[in-house]
This record gives structure tokens, C-alpha cells and sequence, in this order.
């Protein structure tokens, strides 16, 4: 993996973030509180950045969301000493399902839950004038582990050039409780479920794939010395399907 200074990188984002404030017209930050790793980081890097009176942390859970979930966002929030907010989006999900498709998928479940958390972010974003900060990092963006137009929404992405294991090691920087360090990735779609099992590779393999290839340049024949061929085509893979994700909608060129 790269080696990174982290309080420079803490520096590098707060003033990111503050040129991107700037730049809008806006003084105050929305994000998302998961009660995971990257919304955690981001909040208090936000916080660093504007200050914890200009950070309001909205708490979005589902009523099969773990409450260890709610529990560990609240520590978050208490820690950092931010606004908050707490809106249940069950009535808006369920009253989708349970009119037009009782039988849906939990991944169809668990993206309406993303796209609904998006929808209410986007209304206090209005009400408050207020910029919504994105929690994604660079390991989830690449390989579009991510909603399109769900958590993927956002101004901006303040922690999206770090791979994942390098956000757990700026949580340690941060000060963040142990709760959200300690705790299993996982988006709390549906009960049981954890990003590691679902991407089908763990953080720590994917990040170092993704770092061979993005920061290193290594090709597909220099790589296969160094991981399985199977883990390889997985990852790169999903960063071609994912692509679409990443980009504007296209449009047609003028002629």
C-alpha cells in the first residue's frame, strides 16, 4: 500500500472542503451519519473544517437497521458535538413496497433505502442552506460498490481519494470511538448483510489490488505475480461495469 501522511491529509481536506464551501456560496455541511467508518471520518473532518456549529448530522435509519447503528452515529455525533437530526424513512420505503411490489429483493430494498436517504439529505440541504458532504471512498467509488443517485449523491467527496483502509487509519487520527473502528463494514441494508461478503473481497486485498493499479500502473501480467488471477478480474470487473457511475449521463455529440 502508499504510504500517506494523515495529518497532512486531514489538512489537505479541510481546506477541500472550505474552497468547496467557498466556491458554492454556502457556510454549513449535511452528511449522512451511518453510524459507520466513512460518514464518521467525514463529519469530523467537516467539523475541522467549518467548525461543529456549521455541521448538521442526520441520522437515517430503517426499522431493520442494527441499532448498533443508530447507538454508534449518536456517539459520533455526541463526540464531535454536532446539530442533529433523526428521521425514520420506513413509512416512505415500506409504502413504495407494500403498494406496488411486496416481493421485491433486498437489493432493490436496500437501494430505495439509499435513494430515500438521499431524497431527505437533499430537502434539509434546502431548509438549512447547507452543502451535502458525500461519504464515499476511493475503494467503494471505483468499484461502484455505491447508489447511483443514492449514496452517491452529494456536492462533493471529501474523502474520496483515500482507500478504504487508509479512512480506518484516519479514524485513529480523528479520535473516533472504537465502536465504529472495530465494527464490520457493512451499508445495514438488510439484516446480516457486510460489505466485505457482499463485494465478495476484503478491504484489505481489494485496496491493495486497486493500489497496484491506480497508483502504481501495474498492468494485468505485473499484477498476476503479485495476486490471484481470479481477484484481479474480479476487481477490474467491477470497475468496468461500474463505470457508468462515475461519470456524467451521456449525451449526443453535435454535429
Amino acid at each position: 500500500m502508499r504510504v500517506i501522511d494523515l495529518n497532512e491529509q486531514v489538512e489537505l481536506i479541510v481546506t477541500f472542503i472550505k474552497k468547496q464551501l467557498t466556491s458554492a456560496g454556502f457556510s454549513k455541511l449535511i452528511v449522512g451519519l451511518s453510524g459507520g467508518i466513512d460518514s464518521s471520518v467525514t463529519a469530523a473532518l467537516c467539523v475541522k473544517a467549518v467548525g461543529m456549529e456549521n455541521v448538521i448530522g442526520v441520522m437515517l435509519p430503517y426499522r431493520k437497521s442494527h441499532p448498533d447503528s443508530l447507538n454508534d452515529a449518536l456517539e459520533v455525533v455526541n463526540i464531535l458535538g454536532i446539530k442533529h437530526k433523526l428521521i425514520d424513512i420506513s413509512p416512505m420505503v415500506d409504502s413504495y413496497f407494500d403498494k406496488y411490489d411486496q416481493d421485491a429483493a433486498n437489493l432493490r430494498k436496500g437501494n430505495r433505502m439509499a435513494r430515500e436517504r438521499m431524497c431527505v439529505l437533499y430537502d434539509l440541504s434546502a431548509k438549512y442552506k447547507a452543502l451535502v458532504a458525500g461519504t464515499g471512498n476511493l475503494s467503494e467509488l471505483m468499484i461502484g460498490y455505491c447508489t447511483q443517485y443514492g449514496d452517491s449523491a452529494c456536492a462533493f467527496e471529501p474523502i474520496g481519494h483515500l482507500y478504504k483502509t487508509e479512512v480506518y487509519m484516519m479514524a485513529e487520527v480523528l479520535g473516533l470511538p472504537q465502536s465504529v473502528i472495530n465494527k464490520k463494514p457493512t451499508a445495514d441494508l438488510w439484516e446480516g448483510q457486510t460489505d466485505e461478503d457482499e463485494i465478495g473481497i476484503s478491504y484489505a486485498e481489494l485496496d491493495e489490488i486497486l493500489c497496484h493499479m491506480l497508483d502504481m500502473k501495474k498492468n494485468e501480467k505485473e499484477l498476476i505475480s503479485n495476486f490471484s488471477k481470479e481477484k484481479i478480474n474480479k476487481v477490474m470487473r467491477l470497475i468496468q461495469i461500474s463505470e457508468f457511475k462515475r461519470n456524467m449521463p451521456p449525451a449526443p455529440e453535435m454535429i
